[in-house]
């Protein structure tokens, strides 16, 4: 038998920022791998204070996609950058490509 069950959360848009703990639970994230991806520029806290880094929602979704490119391929913080990237420029250029 199925128990219904309700999930509660809050949802980061990109004004409300979340401190490193957060986002190590959040997205299930070692706080030392978001360290080591912030050092290797794979994400840009938007905000550095006595606190803490504090991230934005896209810095989230980035920090999402570089974990598991880090747990489930076995890449290195610096592959994990070149990685996104190159991601990027591909979303860049399907933007450009669909405008035309």
């Amino acid at each position: 038998m199925q128990q219904n069950q309700t999930l509660t959360g809050t949802i980061v848009g990109e004004v409300e920022l979340v401190s490193l703990s957060q986002v190590s639970r959040v997205c299930r994230i070692r706080e030392e791998w978001i360290v080591e991806f912030v050092d290797e520029g794979v994400v840009e806290p938007a905000s550095r204070g006595p606190e803490g880094p504090r991230f934005d929602g896209p810095a989230l979704q980035r920090l999402r996609v570089a974990a598991r490119l880090r747990r489930d391929l076995g890449v290195n913080p610096a592959g994990v950058a070149l990685a996104l990237e190159l991601m990027d420029e591909v979303q860049t250029l399907r933007r450009l490509l669909s405008s035309r």
